[in-house]
């Protein structure tokens, strides 16, 4: 833990990340901006916005997410509710889970996911590019809602 840095997050969410770790009744366990790769942009930590193109057929996706752990507490339990409503932007991309490992190392952890739902339970997804835009569109305001959740908590 002690050679942790803020170099290490996604820039686009760090202050987030900071932000959530701020708060009394959770913690962040790892998190993802998610990255898009295709033909021509292979770096796995491209953070640049997809093209505007019909030159790409297919884009890998890796998936964007944050995985918190929530203290079992009044605080918690409201910042975990709020969390629950998220999925609603779109219900067939966006999840609130708890993976079977996380919870194995640290008990009440959960992770706010964009990944079709077809695609869930993976880390990576081979996506038309039509989709790919979509899921973008998505990850952007699931993180500028989480902004927003945090500065009312």
């Amino acid at each position: 833990m002690a050679g942790l840095h803020e170099g290490m997050i996604d820039a686009p969410i760090v202050d987030l990340v900071n932000a959530l770790n701020r708060l009394s009744c959770c913690f962040t366990l790892q998190c993802c901006y998610g990255h898009f790769l295709y033909a021509g942009q292979e770096d796995p930590h491209n953070l640049e916005p997809l093209p505007v193109t019909d030159g790409i057929a297919e884009v890998q996706y890796r998936i964007a997410y944050i995985c918190l752990c929530v203290e079992d507490s009044a605080a918690g339990r409201a910042l975990l509710a709020a969390l629950r409503e998220i999925p609603a932007m779109d219900p067939d991309n966006v999840q609130l889970c708890s993976a079977d490992w996380f919870w194995e190392r640290q008990v009440n952890s959960y992770a706010l996911q964009v990944e079709p739902d077809r695609f869930k339970d993976r880390d990576t997804a081979t996506l038309g590019f039509a989709e790919a835009l979509q899921i973008e569109k998505l990850r952007n305001e699931l993180f500028a809602r989480l902004v927003r959740l945090v500065r009312t908590l």
